[in-house]
């Protein structure tokens, strides 16, 4: 069989999609490549992002504000001096991005110090999303950062 420039631009041609389609099967079944989502219902999380918006823009406008700090591999959360911790509720939420089994929250209440230690035994090397949302006197705030750990 003669083959021409048509015969072997097909070939080339299903050689490459099939490629492509080798990587696009491999990326859908194999285990290591799952991402799994910010959120689970987005669309409803949406409809509430102007409140998290105001809380942010409420966390800013404190003189004193939630601050991250890394002291010899340990990592804490330290709250504004100026809060009465009787009067404070809400949460530290950690949201790992590439695992969501690996997500955890540490709960505001019941404080005896402004400072909150993260568990290192919670923690794995790589990005973290650290979210403080708490409430105080009926106003809501909200600080976020990443971290890498």
């Amino acid at each position: 069989m003669k083959m021409n420039w048509g015969t072997g631009m097909v070939l080339v041609l299903a050689a490459f999609i099939s490629f492509i389609m080798y990587f696009v099967v491999t990326m859908l079944t194999n285990k290591d490549y799952t991402q799994d989502l910010v959120v689970e219902d987005y669309y409803k999380a949406e409809l509430h992002y102007q409140e998290e918006i105001d809380a942010e823009e409420n966390a800013l406008a404190l003189k004193d504000n939630v601050s991250v700090l890394n002291t010899n591999g340990t990592w804490s959360v330290v709250l504004p001096k100026a809060i009465d911790l009787t009067e404070i509720e809400g949460a530290i939420h950690l949201y790992r991005t590439s695992n969501k089994v690996l997500d955890f929250e540490i709960p505001l209440t019941g404080l005896k110090t402004n400072e909150v230690i993260i568990p290192n035994e919670k923690m794995i090397d790589g990005r973290w999303n650290i979210m403080v949302n708490w409430t105080y006197k009926n106003v809501e705030y909200l600080f976020k950062k990443e971290i890498n750990y």
